[in-house]
């Protein structure tokens, strides 16, 4: 099981990036990096029979200077019939997934409201979770199942939108979504009212939180709500709610045991559960699974793996991981990816510590070690898109890394850090971060500038290098390599593990046979005897 959550990992990742054929962000276009997105009204009718969709959505801006020329992204496999701007229609073209509004006059800075009208089929997801686009399901009974996936296309996938993720609503986003009555929508936030009309029911979703643009979705489908009460670690009281298919309710309660025990292990390393004045949200979705803010999707079908003799979802675990990292704290370009997938995965690896010790830990880490392609760094430059930053290593090198940290730093100081960082005003929610940021907030906690160890592990291919040499009377020198700062480093002579400080210049050990280094594997690492 230790092995599978970053095996699959990858292989999720590979699989996404040969199956990608839309992304998301890049460089940010000029007309776009002017305006800031504070809240969009989503309103829409969905029609599972004929695969559409149609209404509108209402984008709520400031716009830092005047302007003639207003952009948004919407893939064009859709059609837009007209388009206002303060309540006034304005010419656009729609071509090359981009609308392009060209004001009569121009729009002065400050606030401004953009209405676009628009229906039809939006793009299909050919192998979700995979790749993205809409899923037309259906459950066992013959009800409807609708889903979307969006990470790596954005928002655009159906929505107008500032397809970047430098900017985030600020003051969140209103989803009213309209059914046939059979179905059940569920999306972000808090449910507003529900109407109920001839053959349809509209649904009205509503979060006041910041949210990146491939949460701001929703899902269909013949479900009941299976919900209890979670006290978090903060003494908050937050309704858990399972939007789980009818035909599958037997099965909600043992799930959410097995939930709770997941959510007490992020709170632990991670601190409260992000969106206490809302809800932690799971649907049960037709593909295998996505992080969505206060409702992630979950598609792993109840298959259980053990930890410790207890019934445990990792699939899961990881999604909610997302909650945190991703969620709550977002890399305001993706370049910086690694810190959603790495420091998310990383947490996939708590349960295994807390339930069944240091040593599985540990061994789980030393296995992982093993998988990594290492062909790309984890950070390849800035102003890239999804697709570019999407490789396996993001997954268990960027949680190794991590791994590194806690061993470097040591767990007094390491743990409190990570926390800190999660829980800081200054990189959460609306203040979006890079690897900077975090290379900057764990070098002040360690005391130390961790730069040379980013630069190594981060931003390039290359593992520690450790050269031991043999030296007359049962003496060995070992010594770094290729980084400029002393590190720590277990060395195991004559069958006693101790911990030293390596540097460039070495140090000298006596041992009968040679010594092993790092034996535990702390460090990605390159031997080098003679």
């Amino acid at each position: 099981m230790k092995k599978t959550i970053l095996t699959t990992l990858a292989l999720l990742a590979v699989v996404l990036t040969n199956a990608q054929t839309l992304t998301s962000g890049g460089k940010l276009k000029p007309e776009q990096a002017i305006m800031d997105v504070r809240h969009y009204t989503i309103s829409l009718a969905v029609d599972p029979a004929q695969k559409t969709i149609d209404g509108f959505t209402t984008i709520d801006v400031i716009m830092a200077q005047p302007t003639k020329v207003l952009l948004f992204d919407l893939l064009d496999s859709l059609n837009v019939s007209n388009v206002l701007v303060n309540g006034k229609k304005e010419p656009f073209t729609y071509q090359n997934n981009l609308i392009t509004i060209n004001t009569t006059k121009e729009l002065p800075a400050g606030k401004a409201s953009v209405k676009v009208i628009y229906g039809g089929k939006p793009h299909v997801a050919r192998r979700p979770p995979w790749d993205d686009g809409f899923i037309w399901a259906k459950d066992s009974t013959g009800h409807a199942w609708v889903a979307i996936t969006a990470e790596g296309t954005g928002g655009k996938l159906y929505f107008p939108c500032k397809d970047h993720p430098s900017d985030e609503p600020n003051e969140g986003v209103d989803m009213i979504i309209t059914v046939p009555k059979d179905l059940v929508v569920c999306g972000p936030g808090l449910l507003q009212k529900v109407t109920k009309q001839n053959n349809t029911a509209t649904y009205h979703w509503k979060t006041n939180y910041s949210i990146n643009n491939y949460s701001i979705l929703f899902n269909a489908g013949d479900y009941t709500v299976v919900s209890r009460q979670y006290k978090t670690v903060a003494g908050n009281t937050v309704p858990i709610q399972f939007y789980i298919l009818k035909e599958d309710a037997s099965k909600a309660n043992h799930h959410l045991d097995i939930f709770e025990r997941t959510i007490h292990i992020q709170e632990k390393y991670f601190g409260e559960y992000p969106w206490a004045k809302e809800k932690i949200g799971i649907a049960e979705t037709p593909h295998l699974g996505m992080e969505h803010q206060t409702m992630n999707a979950y598609g792993n079908k109840f298959r259980y793996t053990k930890l410790a003799g207890q019934d445990f979802d990792w699939l899961m675990h990881h999604e909610f991981g997302h909650e945190w990292w991703g969620n709550k704290v977002t890399a305001k370009d993706w370049a910086d990816y690694w810190i959603h997938e790495g420091i998310c995965t990383f947490g996939d690896a708590m349960p295994i510590r807390d339930l069944e010790g240091e040593k599985a830990y540990n061994k789980h880490f030393a296995q992982a070690s093993l998988s990594f392609g290492n062909k790309i760094p984890l950070v390849v430059g800035k102003d890239i898109d999804e697709e570019a930053a999407y490789n396996g290593d993001i997954y268990g090198k960027g949680a190794f890394f991590m791994h590194t940290l806690r061993y470097i730093m040591g767990d007094s100081v390491f743990f409190p850090t990570i926390k800190g960082f999660v829980t800081s005003p200054k990189y959460t929610y609306s203040n979006l971060v890079t690897t900077a940021d975090v290379q900057e907030y764990f070098s002040k906690a360690a005391g130390i500038d961790l730069k040379p160890l980013f630069d190594l592990y981060i931003y390039s291919i290359n593992k520690l290098e450790i050269h031991v040499k043999a030296q007359p009377r049962d003496m060995y020198l070992v010594q770094l390599q290729n980084i400029d700062m002393p590190l720590p480093v277990d060395v195991t002579a004559d069958g006693v593990t101790k911990r030293y400080t390596l540097d460039k210049k070495g140090i000298r050990i006596k041992s009968a046979t040679a010594p092993v280094i790092d034996p535990d594997t702390f460090y990605l690492k390159k031997l080098i005897t003679e």
